[in-house]
């Protein structure tokens, strides 16, 4: 369905508490589907593809603050408070922009390889900065196939994964243009402060999850979020960025230990 111009889908009991899950930079709500079905035992799972995304809407801008709103009023529109908010990567950013303006919606916050300040960033893998980045970025995303898709976010992983035909299908959809809007929108906001700074003063319980092999970012800086009061850190070993795609069942263990 279609919902103020952002697709969601919604899996699990009407009466189960909820959960949204946020996808990263470049991906869309179709990368979940392999953690999906665990997680909808016990929750109400919605995911959304964010603004210019997949299947969802271009927007005219992308600042993470009016991406978080537009998915508040996605929520708003479902009528769902107190719900537990997922995010991967650059999706823990509108995740915590979400607490950050609409606190009365988030019960409490997971985040799944969030880098937490632009200082814990690594070096971009050759094959995704010959797909987002100028001068050969935008010709290169023109002709991308399908395999030139599964090979990037292979890159981010830490061994073989499986990425689902829909997720590939989907991630086509996103233009050049919104990719590079989005990526500049991130840089911006962990530019002002970082996530941990951000997440200090919310009172939200917090999740962080993430693989001692992610070749995103510094698996080691994953404990900056050990200044937030009442943290919990977990990593899984041997998993890269792509934690639902690498060990989706771990992945979905992690966040059912918390179930409510």
């Amino acid at each position: 369905m279609t919902i103020h111009g952002l697709h969601v889908a919604i899996d699990g009991h009407p009466a189960a508490p909820p959960m949204l899950l946020i996808h990263g930079s470049g991906a869309t709500g179709s990368m979940w589907a392999p953690v999906v079905p665990s997680l909808a035992t016990k929750y109400r799972v919605i995911t959304i593809d964010l603004p210019g995304c997949g299947r969802s809407t271009p927007a005219s801008t992308y600042a993470v603050a009016q991406q978080a709103d537009r998915t508040a009023a996605v929520l708003d529109e479902l009528g769902i408070r107190n719900l537990t908010v997922v995010g991967h990567s650059s999706g823990g950013y509108i995740a915590t922009a979400l607490v950050e303006r609409r606190a009365d919606l988030v019960g409490e916050l997971v985040l799944v390889s969030t880098g937490p300040s632009h200082a814990a960033l690594l070096p971009e893998p050759a094959i995704i900065r010959m797909l987002s980045s100028p001068p050969f970025g935008p010709l290169v995303w023109a002709i991308r196939t399908d395999s030139m898709i599964r090979r990037g976010l292979a890159a981010t992983a830490a061994g073989t994964i499986t990425v689902p035909d829909s997720a590939v299908a989907d991630m086509r959809r996103t233009s050049y243009r919104a990719f590079r809007a989005i990526l500049a929108s991130y840089v911006d906001y962990i530019a002002e402060r970082t996530v941990p700074q951000r997440l200090i003063d919310t009172g939200k319980p917090l999740l962080v999850i993430f693989g001692d092999s992610d070749p995103r970012w510094d698996p080691a800086s994953a404990h900056q979020y050990e200044a937030v009061p009442g943290a919990t850190l977990e990593y899984l070993r041997g998993v890269g960025h792509m934690a639902m795609l690498e060990d989706p069942d771990a992945l979905a263990r992690l966040i059912l230990d918390r179930a409510r």
